[in-house]
């Protein structure tokens, strides 16, 4: 038998066994429960024991080192002549592996039980009500828990928003914060501010990264919220809602306000699709005029980075990612934090 041919039997065979199984959990939110909470605890903390050895991230040069790989070989393959099959089935099983690594070291996280599913918290179905009691409530914290931030103790945040996640992990299906490594840099933070990306769960090596171009104010919102990810949390509006909840709180002022500051934008958006314009306008002219006007600061902030075409490529990969990876909404997932905040109040009462 040719070497090629026992390449493609040698690996192929398992690859399928592997895809197999994967797709099965997919199929199964009870077996994607199990795997939150059995398989990858474990494999998480073998591949963050390794890459916390390295300053920076290993997930994002694995990506980058993956990507060229791939490249040069067809380029080599090409100059070589060899026989178009078998390069092609060669760079399917190889990306095939790469598919399985990433969804066994963290992706069939997406295919856990949903919010209410798994907290056995009821939704909370829109009532005028309770959505503006909810909002005056919401804008009296955000102007109480107001201060200025302009440092950052990284050190603090991290020993704080660690402890908040050790008090509410069990509640919510997270695993334990305790035996997490901490944050990295991105490997490029000025090509992600172009996109807009403030920070990401990367899955390769069990790291969480972190923008170097974040405000103070925006750096413990982030951090736990990206934290939570690590935490076996796929919903991007639960990694909201589990980053508000511990750093609202935080003794610490800059991390209280981070929590509220972040969650401005999500209520406000929610508040003009829900309330008559009059109404709408009465509730922002309650917010702290300093707030707003630190709101205006960080979107010309992030807007003097944003690169219009390297953003809505970024925005419309990530929406599909999302919808091809159960969660239907896509990218408007982040904005629906609102919605499980309040059913979760409303059940707390």
């Amino acid at each position: 038998m040719k070497r090629s041919n026992k390449y493609i039997i040698g690996w192929g065979i398992p690859l399928v066994l592997l895809l197999i199984a994967i797709w099965t959990v997919r199929n199964y939110p009870s077996a994607g429960e199990w795997y939150a909470g059995k398989v990858y605890p474990v494999i998480a903390s073998v591949l963050s024991a390794v890459s916390s050895w390295v300053p920076f991230s290993l997930g994002d040069l694995s990506v980058v080192f993956i990507t060229l790989g791939t490249l040069i070989y067809i380029v080599y393959a090409i100059y070589r002549r060899y026989p178009f099959g078998r390069t092609l089935l060669k760079v399917v099983i190889f990306l095939g592996y790469v598919y399985v690594w990433f969804y066994l070291a963290w992706g069939l996280n997406y295919f856990r039980k949903d919010f209410y599913s798994r907290t056995e918290i009821p939704y909370m179905k829109y009532d005028s009500a309770v959505f503006k009691s909810f909002l005056d409530d919401y804008v009296k914290g955000l102007n109480d828990s107001y201060v200025v931030v302009e440092y950052i103790d990284t050190a603090l945040v991290q020993q704080e928003v660690k402890a908040g996640y050790n008090r509410i992990a069990s509640e919510f299906g997270m695993i334990d914060p305790r035996k997490v490594y901490e944050a990295k840099p991105m490997l490029s933070s000025a090509l992600m501010s172009k996109t807009g990306v403030l920070g990401y769960m990367e899955p390769f090596f069990a790291e969480f990264c972190i923008n170097e171009d974040l405000l103070p104010v925006q750096y413990p919102q982030t951090y736990a919220h990206e934290l939570s990810h690590r935490l076996s949390i796929s919903s991007e509006a639960e990694a909201n809602l589990y980053a508000y909840l511990v750093c609202t709180a935080s003794d610490v002022p800059a991390i209280k306000f981070s929590g509220y500051f972040s969650l401005f934008p999500y209520v406000m958006v929610n508040a003009a699709m829900a309330l008559p314009e009059e109404e709408y306008k009465a509730i922002l002219k309650k917010v702290n005029p300093e707030i707003i006007e630190l709101y205006k600061q960080k979107q010309a902030y992030w807007d003097a980075r944003y690169s219009k075409l390297i953003g809505e490529v970024q925005h419309k990969v990530y929406n599909f990612f999302l919808k091809g990876n159960n969660i239907k909404s896509g990218t408007a997932n982040y904005s629906e934090v609102v919605g499980l905040l309040i059913s979760y109040q409303n059940a707390r009462k």
